[in-house]
């Protein structure tokens, strides 16, 4: 028999929290340890960023999160409840995740329509067709997309089925590793648009991971930045903006934020290759 949908109800105290997180790769004398005690809260509602270079592990925390990673030492909670290591079908049905590149996120001989009942099909729920139109309304694509693979959908339109995806099963909490970060600019401006609707209709929490600060600035309420696995500032979003952050590596990013241009990452690009011809 199909199952009907429940709204998973909070409990008190912060909706997602994060204590001691530790991440290691490898056995041993190679090991190597990604993620050092890292602790943060995320409230019910809130938009919460993890901010910092390639490598600093603010993905890494998105996985521990999602169940892709159990070898994690710490304390991981959402809605009061600790987290254990092994991904139960209760915890997707409060957490889901979109992915940096909708693309690959998306079975490239998979329908929309597919794609879209094949989590209410896993969680045994019913009214598949009607849930399916919902979703595609809700984040603004027509509903004769359920028909279309994704190949013949914009970037824009792959990574708003990827969000219809997430938010089928009704979580309360997304994972948003870099959303935006595959698409052109002003597409990046309609899915965080798009994300900032959805998070004030349904009442959503996010946790988002980039390297952009101007993302940040759009749709969090708070931010922490991480440096090699460690988070090593937080700070309201307000205050990024105006005024400078006392951190040095915060107030490097925020810098290099405000002097960015695709004209400088063009020139940095080519020094870097011609640096590694010149070492090999």
């Amino acid at each position: 028999m199909a199952k009907t949908m429940t709204m998973n109800t909070p409990a008190n105290g912060p909706t997602i929290q994060v204590d001691k997180l530790n991440l290691s790769f490898g056995i041993g004398a190679s090991a190597n340890q990604v993620l050092y005690d890292v602790d943060f809260s995320v409230e019910e509602g809130e938009a919460f960023g993890l901010v910092g270079e390639s490598g600093s592990g603010k993905t890494t925390v998105l996985r521990c999160l999602a169940g892709q990673y159990d070898h994690w030492q710490g304390s991981l909670s959402i809605h009061g409840q600790k987290l254990g290591r092994k991904l139960d079908r209760a915890r997707c049905r409060k957490v889901q995740m979109v992915f940096q590149d909708p693309y690959g996120s998306l079975h490239p001989r998979h329908t929309v329509e597919t794609a879209l009942a094949e989590p209410l099909a896993i969680h045994g729920i019913g009214d598949r067709d009607a849930r399916i139109d919902a979703i595609l309304s809700k984040v603004g694509l027509p509903l004769s997309f359920r028909f279309r693979y994704p190949h013949q959908l914009s970037g824009g339109q792959r990574q708003r089925v990827a969000i219809a995806r997430a938010l089928i099963l009704e979580p309360r909490i997304l994972l948003l590793d870099e959303p935006t970060s595959a698409l052109d600019v002003s597409v990046q401006a309609e899915i965080l648009n798009l994300l900032a609707d959805l998070r004030v209709r349904d009442g959503l929490t996010y946790l988002l991971v980039t390297h952009d600060l101007g993302v940040v600035a759009h749709l969090c309420d708070r931010v922490a930045v991480m440096q090699q696995g460690r988070i090593v500032d937080m700070q309201e979003c307000a205050a990024l903006s105006g005024s400078m952050p006392t951190h040095p590596y915060t107030r490097m990013l925020v810098e290099a934020s405000r002097h960015y241009s695709r004209e400088m990452a063009q020139i940095a690009a080519t020094d870097a290759a011609a640096a590694s011809r010149v070492a090999a």
